[in-house]
């Protein structure tokens, strides 16, 4: 009994643990971002002000329009889509932070499915 209330006040203590983000760091700047997609690694490098991003991928350039929902959350707008999927909003929300990393999850809006992936400060 005694093991069963230590592991009980354990568990309690843990899952209340939430993990500092410093979300507005990461607002503005220039990154390079890594996401997984069954196995394969994707690496994309992008330069974000308060409402503008432009992101280079596999030697092609995207400016999306951000609109942030608080501190942790934003809304991509992709300013001059080319295909039925870029014209679909992303919404993305920073999930932990470091001094030079943030782990984040994304989707389109209004979707289930999400993908995570981590982003590099650069400079």
């Amino acid at each position: 009994m005694k093991y069963l209330s230590t592991l009980i006040l354990l568990l309690l203590l843990t899952s209340c643990y939430e993990f500092e983000r410093n979300c507005s760091d990461y607002q503005t700047g220039y990154f390079r971002s890594e996401i997984e997609i069954d196995g394969k690694t994707y690496t994309s490098i992008f330069n974000r002000s308060k409402d503008l991003q432009i992101e280079t991928y596999n030697k092609k350039t995207d400016s999306s329009s951000l609109r942030w929902i608080n501190d942790c959350e934003v809304i991509f707008t992709t300013i001059n889509p080319k295909s039925m999927a870029a014209k679909k909003d992303v919404h993305l929300k920073i999930l932990t932070t470091t001094d030079s990393t943030y782990t984040f999850e994304y989707s389109y809006v209004g979707e289930v499915t999400k993908q995570k992936g981590i982003a590099y400060k650069v400079n």
